[in-house]
């Protein structure tokens, strides 16, 4: 095995920046406007043509200048501070990383569940009887098995093994329902499906809907508890709505384990190029699609996340992970970076800010990655207080836009319980797992998801083209870097469309992400490029609109939908959820009307402002806008 700086076809080095910085010229860009805005007083239309000609070459020439060097010399990096502009990163599987970490610390504890510890010796020698077994059932390098799986500890196993073994791991909700759990086991060809017993049911039901055979491997919960919770765990509420399994259909995951004694496993079996996993859009778009990610892009993936962190040197800290593994946020930067790095993982299998709480207080984990929605509950915890919170090192928040307002008091949360971190807002896509783009550590900007990972490059391009804009000139956000995807699943058509080679030669992700650049690289989202109100003609942006919503002190969240209408095509409609302590009344309703008609233009305008003391949110915590947008328009009739 052996590392590279930068192996991956879409990353090149960088280049040294210019010598002239983005401040003098837009000095001289003011010069040039007043220029121009100041005619000479020249009765000779000749000198005038030239005067305007040569103006025009001078500053067509300076904003393809910008453009180079957001896109090609990287200002961001003044704004890295000890996070390095490049890494070096392994070929190999990420079991190969993990059993890195292995070696380094065996003593150290891998993962916590529920109060059980297992130190990185033993994790591996799970990995290895969990791998045996698959093999032992035909599991086999490049064949595939769906995980329908909560944060367990035999889901990080089966994870590991399966990527031990050279085998893919096709990760979906174990809430989701029977005909999405049929659909993504039918993408993927999967020959066997893990779940946990509470979900046997459920998946079992989909059987006669698969189009090739699978197995359904069970594990079971309580076998992974320590002794007294075990002891307890048939009168638990989890155990009492659980049905008994029936007596055939299924391998217990404990029984895969004893098939697979006296099994022999090959060294290595995965490249860092391989297939590793395959994760689920979001849905945003309406489609449902597969993400081929490899090894090296999970591998880069947690160095980076660990390079940005601070801290470069993570072994022995505690990672809280309770974004689920089935979104790239909770695998990726949840799991994968704390055990490539010798630190411990905190498993929740589900949550819920009691054992949230509960965890922070007699754990006290260094980073916790979250959404939105999640440091909003943490916000409303009385059993937090009191609490000294002054072991937390890093505060990451993804998934979701993160309104001012929401920073603004989760900061203050924070400095009021001894923590003298402030959140850090982060920006991706499941095309590249997760985080691409995140805060500097002790610098932020109103509105801005931070600045791009080390070797990872953002361009912004006009919709639909590759031409790249100049700063604060809004487009589709285009991401280059080593944790981008290999392709969409069965599906060449989509895959050309969001792979794309420019003309500087570089394979651009094109993420359907509307926004812009700063002159500093700092990054700003703005929404869904196909999230787009047409009303009358005009292009309404929600995301634009519920920015500007979310910044009045007695908002607490919004979200803005299109209601279909005869006469404008679509009008829009606001959901407001009121700041706490805040009565959502008439009175409110036309103050934040008065507040959008100075902030918004005419055709903008909310026809209606509804409230809700809160919003649907996605099995990863987003606002569920399609579940508002619906319920709007049937409301209205539609």
């Amino acid at each position: 095995m052996h590392t590279t700086a930068l192996t991956s076809p879409e990353a090149t080095a960088i280049p040294p920046k210019s010598i002239v910085s983005p401040p003098l010229i837009r000095i001289f860009l003011i010069i040039l406007y007043f220029f121009k805005g100041n005619k000479w007083k020249i009765h000779c239309v000749g000198v005038e043509i030239i005067r305007i000609k040569w103006y025009n070459i001078v500053l067509s020439s300076t904003e393809r200048y910008l453009t180079m060097a957001l896109s090609q010399n990287a200002p961001w990096l003044a704004y890295y501070g000890n996070t390095p502009a490049s890494l070096s990163y392994p070929d190999c599987s990420m079991y190969e990383l993990v059993a890195q970490a292995a070696q380094k610390h065996p003593k150290t504890t891998a993962y916590i569940f529920m109060g059980r510890k297992t130190d990185y010796s033993a994790f591996l020698q799970r990995i290895d009887a969990a791998a045996k077994g698959l093999t032992a059932i035909g599991i086999n390098k490049g064949d595939r098995v769906t995980l329908c799986m909560a944060n367990t500890p035999q889901a990080l196993d089966c994870f590991y093994a399966l990527n031990r073994i050279g085998a893919i791991a096709n990760m979906i909700h174990p809430l989701s329902a029977p005909e999405e759990i049929a659909l993504c086991i039918n993408m993927s060809h999967s020959k066997a499906v893990l779940t946990l017993s509470q979900f046997y049911e459920k998946v079992a039901s989909v059987k006669n809907r698969l189009e090739a055979p699978c197995q359904i491997i069970i594990a079971r919960i309580q076998e992974e508890l320590p002794p007294v919770t075990k002891l307890f765990y048939p009168l638990s509420q989890t155990a009492r709505k659980e049905k008994p399994l029936p007596a055939a259909g299924y391998i217990l995951w404990s029984d895969l384990l004893k098939k697979g004694q006296g099994i022999s496993l090959p060294e290595h079996q995965a490249a860092a190029d391989d297939c590793a996993a395959i994760l689920y859009s979001g849905g945003t778009t309406g489609t449902t699609k597969g993400i081929l990610l490899s090894n090296r892009n999970f591998n880069c993936l947690g160095l980076q996340t660990i390079a940005a962190s601070g801290y470069p040197d993570i072994s022995g800290m505690k990672m809280l992970a309770v974004m689920p593994i089935f979104h790239g946020f909770g695998l990726g930067v949840g799991v994968h970076t704390p055990l490539i790095g010798g630190a411990t993982c905190i498993l929740v299998p589900q949550f819920s800010i009691k054992t949230y709480s509960r965890i922070l207080r007699r754990q006290k984990p260094d980073f916790i990655p979250g959404v939105p929605t999640l440091f909003e509950a943490l916000l409303r915890c009385k059993n937090l207080e009191n609490v000294n919170l002054g072991f937390l090192k890093g505060i990451f928040c993804g998934g979701d836009t993160l309104s001012p307002l929401l920073k603004k008091r989760v900061d203050a949360f924070l400095k009021a319980h001894g923590c003298t971190e402030q959140i850090r807002e982060g920006y991706g896509a499941t095309e590249c797992i997760s985080a691409s783009c995140l805060t500097p550590k002790d610098y932020a900007r109103e509105g801005s998801i931070g600045v791009p990972f080390p070797d990872t490059f953002y361009k912004i391009v006009k919709p639909g083209t590759t031409e790249e804009v100049p700063p604060h000139r809004e487009g589709e956000i285009c991401i280059c870097g080593p944790t981008v995807m290999l392709g969409y699943m069965d599906n060449p058509e989509e895959t050309a469309q969001a792979l794309q080679i420019h003309p500087d030669g570089k394979r651009w992700l094109h993420t359907a992400d509307l926004g812009f650049m700063d002159e500093d690289g700092f990054v700003y989202f703005r929404q869904r490029l196909k999230r787009m109100i047409v009303s009358s003609g005009y292009n309404i942006y929600p995301s634009q609109l519920e920015s500007i919503l979310d910044r009045h002190e007695k908002v607490l969240q919004s979200c803005v939908v299109g209601v279909k209408d005869d006469y404008k095509g679509q009008r829009v409609h606001a959901f407001v959820v009121p700041a706490p302590g805040i009565t959502p009344d008439d009175a409110l309703r036309e103050e934040l009307l008065a507040y959008c008609r100075n902030c918004f233009a005419k055709f903008a305008m909310p026809r209606q402002i509804e409230f809700r003391t809160d919003l649907p949110k996605t099995a990863v915590g987003k606002v569920a806008y399609r579940i508002l947008e619906a319920e709007a328009n049937e409301k209205a009739g539609l």
